[in-house]
């Protein structure tokens, strides 16, 4: 996994730890919206993406704060409850597009693009940021 936060950090200009926790979300993010198939088999393709999945649990650690909250009630989680989360972590709207970017294309090398594509295809409103 260090290779993919590393990858991460460098083309995004963030700090490491940040690189870390941000891909940690995204992933446990997709493992839990996306098709239940093809993401188990992207995050058993990347090395420990598992285990990433399970120490940041895809939360932010406040779980995305009051707007986070109120996004989820109104039924407006998803991508934008996930963005939210990102953005409570001190990252822009840039830095996200890029992270986003930069982690499935990770994924494709290591899972493949069709595998890939189903994850992404699989969650309403995702394909626009990646």
């Amino acid at each position: 996994m260090s290779e993919l936060v590393t990858r991460v950090a460098e083309n995004v200009g963030i700090e490491t730890a940040t690189a870390e926790k941000a891909v940690g979300m995204i992933l446990g993010f997709l493992q839990r919206e996306a098709a239940e198939g093809p993401v188990a088999q992207m995050i058993e393709s990347i090395p420990g993406a598992a285990e990433l999945v399970a120490q940041y649990n895809g939360e932010g650690g406040n779980g995305g704060g009051l707007l986070g909250g109120l996004l989820t009630a109104i039924g407006g989680g998803g991508v934008m409850a996930l963005g939210q989360q990102l953005m409570s972590q001190g990252l822009g709207m840039g830095e996200i597009t890029g992270l986003a970017r930069e982690t499935i294309a990770y994924a494709k090398e290591k899972a493949g693009d069709e595998v890939v594509d189903e994850v992404v295809a699989s969650v309403p409103g995702l394909s626009q940021f990646v």
